[in-house]
Formats: C-alpha cells, sequence, structure tokens
C-alpha cells in the first residue's frame, strides 16, 4: 500500500480555534498566573469527575510529589508501584527520600500485579503508599487494590496520567477517584491538554488542605486574590517549605475547552481502537489489547509475537518509520534505567513480565485527529510487514 503524504505523528493534540480564543481572552485580561480561570478549571474538573476537591498543578510530577507528601511519606517508607511506567512515578518516591518497592505487572494488561501486590503488602511494614498506575488508559484492578490497601492502613495515590475519562469499578467511578488521592496529566500527548498542567483530586479535606498549601511556597493565602481584591491584606505567612507547583491561567485557558471535548475526544479513540482490532486480529504475529469501554484508549499498543516472525521488535519499528508512521514504545521498565539498576542491583528478569512485555511493545497512533484514511495505512503497513517476515509455525 503506497502514501504520497505527510509523516503521520505518533501524537498530536488536538486544538481548535476554540482554544486559541481562550488563551486570547487570558492574555487580554493581563493576569496570566494563576487566578480566577485555574480556580473555574478546578471546579469544572471536580464537578466532571464527582471529586470533592480538585487541585490544578503544572504537572502530575507535581501532583504525585505532592500527593504523597500530603499522606505522610517521608524518609525511609516504603512505596509500592509499578516499574513499568514513566520515571515521575517513581522519582517522586525518591524526592522525599523514600523507597519505590517495585511490583510487576499481569503481562496481558501492563498493570500493576494483585495478587504479588497482596503478596507484598503482607510481607513488608513499612509500605506506606501504593501508586496503581492505569496503563494506557485501562484502569487497574481498583476494587481489590483498595481491599488490600485498607487491610493494612496503606494510602493509595491513583497515576491516573492516561486515565481520563472513563469509569471503573463496582461503584462505577472515575478512575482517579477511588484512592485518597489521583493525579490527572495534561501533558501534550494526554487525553485532554494543557501544554503542560495537571490535577489532583481528592475527597480528604486534610490532603487537600495540605496540598493547597504546598502548591504555592507554603504561603497561607491565595496570591490572586492578594493582588487583585482592594480589601485584602498585603500580609501573607509561610507555613510550611512548600513548593512552585501552581498552573497558569493561560494553561488553564486550555484546557477548560479541552474539559468540554473530553467526551468527544474518547469516542474518537473508541472508533480508532475498534477500527485497529478489526483489522489486524486476523494476524497471528501479533497480540491486540482487549477492547474495553472502560479504557481511555490513551495508548494502542500491540504486542509481536516474536516466535512468528523473523526480525526483531527494533526492525519493526523502523520499517514503520520508513513508511512514515510515528511510533513509541512504552515502556522502557524502570528497573532497566541505570539509576534504579545502580541503586537496587536490579537485573531485567527481576521483574520478568515487564521485561517480556517491554521487549514485544510498540504503541501506535490513535488520537483524535487521526483520519480513517490513516488509521487504514497504518494497519496495512502492519500486515505487510509481518507478512513480508513471517515465520511459519
Amino acid at each position: 500500500m503506497n502514501r504520497n503524504t505527510d509523516f503521520i505523528p505518533f501524537a498530536k493534540p488536538s486544538l481548535g480555534k476554540e482554544e486559541e480564543n481562550a488563551v486570547i481572552s487570558v492574555l487580554r485580561s493581563n493576569w496570566l498566573t494563576t487566578g480566577n480561570i485555574a480556580l473555574e478549571f478546578e471546579r469544572q474538573f471536580r464537578e466532571y469527575v464527582g471529586s470533592k476537591h480538585a487541585i490544578a498543578v503544572n504537572s502530575a510530577t507535581a501532583g504525585l510529589h505532592l500527593s504523597l507528601e500530603a499522606v505522610g511519606i517521608r524518609r525511609g517508607d516504603k512505596v509500592i508501584t509499578s516499574p513499568f511506567t514513566f520515571a515521575a512515578t517513581a522519582e517522586v518516591v525518591r524526592y522525599l527520600d523514600a523507597e519505590p518497592l517495585f511490583v510487576d505487572i499481569e503481562e496481558s494488561t501492563g498493570n500493576i500485579d494483585v495478587d504479588i501486590l497482596d503478596k507484598t503488602t503482607r510481607k513488608n511494614r513499612r509500605i506506606k503508599a501504593i501508586i496503581p498506575v492505569h496503563f494506557a488508559g485501562n484502569p487497574c484492578k481498583m476494587d481489590r487494590i483498595m481491599d488490600i490497601a485498607r487491610a493494612h492502613s496503606i494510602a493509595v495515590i491513583e497515576d491516573s496520567a492516561h486515565a481520563f475519562p472513563v469509569r471503573t469499578g463496582k461503584e462505577d467511578r472515575f478512575a482517579g477517584t477511588i484512592g485518597e488521592a489521583g493525579v490527572f496529566s495534561f501533558y501534550v500527548t494526554k487525553p485532554i491538554t494543557t501544554g503542560e498542567g495537571g490535577m489532583v483530586v481528592t475527597d480528604d479535606d486534610n490532603i487537600y488542605g495540605r496540598i493547597l498549601r504546598m502548591r504555592l511556597h507554603g504561603i497561607d493565602r491565595d496570591v490572586f486574590r492578594r493582588y487583585t481584591n482592594r480589601r485584602a491584606s498585603w500580609m501573607y505567612d509561610v507555613v510550611a517549605p512548600g513548593y512552585k507547583y501552581n498552573l497558569t491561567d493561560i494553561a488553564a485557558a486550555i484546557g477548560l475547552v479541552q474539559l468540554e471535548k473530553a467526551k468527544r475526544f474518547l469516542e474518537r479513540r473508541r472508533e480508532i481502537a475498534r477500527s485497529y482490532i478489526k483489522r489486524l486480529s486476523p494476524y497471528d504475529f501479533l497480540t491486540l489489547p482487549r477492547y474495553s469501554n472502560e479504557s481511555a484508549w490513551h495508548l494502542f499498543v500491540i504486542l509481536l509475537n516474536l516466535e512468528r516472525i523473523s526480525i526483531s521488535r527494533e526492525r519493526f519499528v523502523d520499517e514503520l518509520l520508513k513508511r512514515g508512521i510515528g511510533v513509541s514504545v512504552h515502556f522502557i521498565p524502570l528497573h532497566m534505567m541505570t539509576y534504579y539498576r545502580k541503586r537496587y542491583s536490579f537485573k531485567p528478569e527481576d521483574f520478568p513480565a515487564s521485561y517480556r512485555r517491554y521487549m514485544r511493545s510498540i504503541s501506535i497512533p490513535i488520537y483524535p485527529d487521526l483520519s480513517e484514511k490513516d488509521v487504514q495505512y497504518i494497519s496495512q503497513s502492519i500486515i505487510d510487514i509481518g507478512k513480508r517476515f513471517y515465520r511459519p509455525h
């Protein structure tokens, strides 16, 4: 199948005139940092997902850091998460001089293996928090995770960077609203974007209060009100050594528009996922994700059955790039990264499911602006490469 058009990027934000107008409006207001627009974004987001509180931050990394600090993670504490995630999930544990404790994944889903999680929590009394990662937008088994956590008085901070806006669990709640806190990402590739940014949601008043203070230098008073209300006092106090993690009104303006489009974006991602599955499922050199309406379909990851083809995953990626298709790999497991490998003496086989999945994974484009023609071309390119290098039984 030939294609004489531009390169298909792996990811692309879906932006329009509405986002442009929203940013211009903020620029003309002369208030660019955290203000009324960010507050409105928080209000609308918490109403959307049904949480009591929402705190806008400048990244999901910041949100994870603030959440762990707010639940009391300190030096020497252990925090469980998956090695099959982006660097941010584990590095925030080290920010607090605590120790990440990796638990392997279910190879079929990329999510934390709850059976191993259960065994791990029974053996180690120093575990203070769990960060389940909703890989690719497919929620973890939160009902079981919460049962395990409650049995051992462990806090749960959901890494929901991929998982918006989808519901899950026996209570049919939004992913990210089930644990003590949940953290969403608005990075440029995510289901909705503000360029950079994130949101923390929680129903816990104490967690909310702590994050609100620590988000901006530990100051006890909102900056916006101090500078815009003629009756407000200029006096403020620093009650803790906080951070600089606030979200600007410029970013929040984009987020408000994106939030209105979130459901439409999700429906288009679902359409693309169904199309990929229909086109690619007949071929035994691939393992595909199972279709689910619980998934946000942030990523569409194909797994190569390497025994059925005569080339490596790296060569397969190169063949797709030659055809003008942008791809990625999610994830290189953290225990294989230099820092964690050296600090904890990890070997690739220490987390075998994560390692095996990584060696077979290719993430292909899935975003709302991807055309059906593009989906067809990507699918056919994968089929053609697989057939060309097919190794029969």
